[in-house]
């Protein structure tokens, strides 16, 4: 098969194993009509293998993973199922590897077809075929669209919820352990811990566990969508910067935006505000680097720097906002966004893009919020209020958190 070819499928039980020269994380969701899942149920991979009509099959690491669809059983309203598929190892991309899905017969493993994606480079995740319903009779699509941010990304977009821990954390999130995890089940009230099933859980979790963290490079953030702040089992306390960028809707015309932090304590107290009139606060813990009059220009258009290591042990909440002073309201901008960004490696780890603008002069973007085990967790707002300077957003900020 090639790119967005199709072909008829001549049986009701088939599977798509899906190969590569290392190793894969290969994982099914079930869409309806609109592109999205119903629920985190409809996300099979190898914490939730068992779905309504589909499958998930470990190859062990010597064999193909595989996912498998029973179309007689795919319950009313599904019209789609999608395969993907990321590189087990960290970090690592499709550049050099040819990933080949084969979809066979389930009943006797006979070939239907094969498709592997062309021209692979710095994708970290994959859709690589679709199974779907048209007029009727069940079909295969040969899709081989790629993602820079891994299946995390995959799976917010087709609206599976990435912010829930699970109920039997992997070591690594979202799926074994890039994939996101199913809902989380709420631990038992007693003070010791119960061990799930297999492996018996380690007496300390390390912080962020069972969360989707910084494993597996950038992640990709949808509104109210959450990210642990935590790397190799270790929660991020170094200098940080948050980006800030926005263009223009209309050529030619400058947009004069300013973005500010607001910092606050336990009880959601206001400690302090850094903006482009306070360009350091909290003894020099958070810097500005200024106002930004048009918005034009490639990069971030203001930076707010951030030593999480620094910081007093008071703040405990950040609120990062973008207001118009000059009273243009958000819908004469296009393409806002905040990026998390490694200081020292100048790394982007966790990025957040504005899909949608209300005729407002603020916006609340972000938030960052100190947790009991010392790690800093990062959710995605997008919330947007009628102010036009900083002070007014102290408190729909301090009720965001």
């Amino acid at each position: 098969m090639t790119p967005g070819s199709n072909i008829p499928l001549p049986v009701t039980h088939v599977a798509v194993d899906v190969a590569a020269p290392v190793r894969l994380d290969v994982s099914g969701l079930l869409l309806t009509a609109d592109g999205k899942v119903r629920s985190d149920d409809d996300f099979i991979f190898y914490n939730q293998p068992t779905g309504p009509g589909v499958t998930y099959r470990s190859g062990g690491g010597t064999a193909p993973d595989s996912i498998t669809v029973d179309t007689t059983a795919v319950p009313p309203g599904i019209e789609k199922i999608v395969v993907t598929a990321s590189p087990d190892a960290a970090g690592q991309s499709f550049q050099g590897i040819e990933p080949t899905a084969t979809i066979r017969n389930a009943a006797d493993g006979s070939v239907i077809s094969s498709f592997t994606p062309p021209r692979l480079g710095p994708e970290t995740a994959l859709v690589i075929v679709e199974i779907y319903l048209r007029n009727g009779a069940w079909k295969a699509r040969a899709v081989g669209q790629g993602y820079a941010n891994g299946l995390a990304g995959i799976a917010t977009d087709y609206g599976v919820s990435v912010e829930d821990p699970a109920p039997t954390p992997p070591p690594t999130t979202p799926v074994r352990p890039v994939t996101p995890p199913p809902p989380a089940v709420q631990p038992p009230p007693a003070p010791q811990v119960a061990a799930p099933p297999a492996p018996p859980a380690p007496p300390a979790p390390a912080p962020g566990a069972g969360k989707i963290n910084l494993d597996k490079g950038r992640v990709s953030l949808q509104k109210n969508q959450t990210v642990s702040l935590v790397k190799g089992g270790r929660p991020l306390l170094s200098q940080v910067k948050m980006g800030l960028g926005w263009e223009p809707a209309y050529r030619g015309k400058d947009i004069d935006l300013d973005a500010s932090v607001i910092a606050y304590g336990p009880q959601r107290n206001h400690i302090d505000s850094c903006y482009f009139g306070k360009l350091s606060i909290v003894n020099g813990a958070i810097k500005h680097s200024g106002d930004n009059l048009t918005g034009e220009g490639g990069g971030d258009d203001e930076v707010i720097v951030v030593d999480l290591g620094r910081l007093p042990q008071e703040v405990t909440g950040l609120v990062f906002t973008v207001n118009s002073f000059s009273g243009q309201k958000f819908t004469e901008v296009a393409k806002a966004y905040c990026r998390l960004i490694d200081a020292a490696s100048g790394e982007e780890l966790v990025r957040f893009d504005l899909t949608n603008a209300e005729a407002q002069t603020g916006v609340m973007m972000a938030k960052l919020i100190k947790q009991f085990s010392g790690e800093w967790e990062m959710t995605a707002i997008g919330d947007f209020v009628k102010s036009r300077t900083v002070r007014g957003m102290v408190k729909p900020a301090a009720q965001a958190l």
